[in-house]
């Protein structure tokens, strides 16, 4: 079973951060990472080709984290596969001890490093969803029978912040009503709109997961918040950041704040770094949760 349901559902407070696959061979870096993680968070997610950038398969570092005592959250995505490969996908990595699956549409093709590549978009997040659901009952897609079940911890991703919040609302709905177990959500900077969000589901049987992405600087936050969908960092932390002698370190802070605030309102945080993994542990630190 996944620890990380077993931890939810025990009413812990959840930290789970993420890696990124080598865009090579080499897994020295990722190695390092894992290092940092091992005692400070309950899962760690592995992004399928983050921003359509062709990197190594998620299923070999899934391999890697488990070996290192470490459960990982592994992303798949519609954007790259047909239905036959994703379940072949999911099937694999079940084999190989995963868990936990969070299910993704996918980056546009054309903001990566292969724009002529062709998109597949044979399904949706949503029908993504309802195929794990499946495969977790002993059936195929097809409605063909598994020779064994998966047994899979379903997840999701959602916008609070976006706009219109409508839309965002009912595709959130759908997902739970196509088995999501757990949600994580887009980077939060405004604590009381993942409230108002957490408020319209918490009667669900599904778990929130606040996202936090650890800010390294005031120019960081504002390229996001022009080329970001769904996200708005506030002008007072961008403030914050200017003003401050070192913005990694005022980062830092604004994170543990957040986790903080987060705590109030959701079932756990996503940290995501962008290749500052060690930033993980100082932000717990700092919030008292290790």
């Amino acid at each position: 079973m996944s620890r990380l349901k077993t931890s939810l559902e025990r009413g812990d407070f959840v930290v789970t951060a993420e890696v990124v696959p080598p865009k090579g061979t080499d897994i020295s870096e990722l190695l390092k990472e894992i290092e940092i993680y091992k005692d400070c968070v309950d899962a760690v997610n592995i992004t399928d080709n983050q921003s359509s950038v062709m990197r190594a398969s998620g299923l070999s570092v899934a391999d890697v984290l488990i070996k290192n005592g470490l459960e990982p959250i592994f992303q798949i995505t519609t954007r790259d596969r047909n239905r036959i490969a994703i379940q072949s996908e999911i099937l694999g990595a079940s084999i190989t001890g995963v868990k936990n699956i969070l299910c993704l549409t996918g980056d546009a093709i054309d903001s990566g490093d292969h724009p002529q590549a062709k998109p597949v978009f044979d399904i949706d997040s949503v029908q993504l969803v309802d195929i794990v659901k499946k495969l977790n009952s002993g059936f195929d897609a097809a409605g063909k029978k598994l020779n064994k079940s998966t047994d899979i911890f379903i997840g999701a991703a959602c916008f609070p912040q976006a706009v219109p919040i409508e839309l965002e609302i009912a595709k959130t709905e759908k997902k739970i009503e196509a088995g999501a177990q757990f949600l994580q959500s887009q980077a939060i900077y405004r604590p009381e709109s993942f409230k108002s969000f957490y408020e319209k589901f918490k009667d669900k049987k599904v778990y929130l997961i606040a996202g936090i992405v650890v800010l390294k600087s005031a120019k960081m936050a504002e390229y996001m918040n022009a080329n970001v969908s769904g996200i708005n960092v506030p002008d007072e932390i961008i403030k914050e950041l200017k003003t401050s002698k070192n913005e990694i370190e005022k980062g830092v802070e604004i994170a543990a704040r957040l986790v903080l605030e987060l705590k109030k309102v959701s079932h756990g945080v996503h940290i995501m770094t962008l290749g500052k993994a060690e930033s993980v542990p100082k932000i717990l630190k700092l919030a008292k949760l290790i």
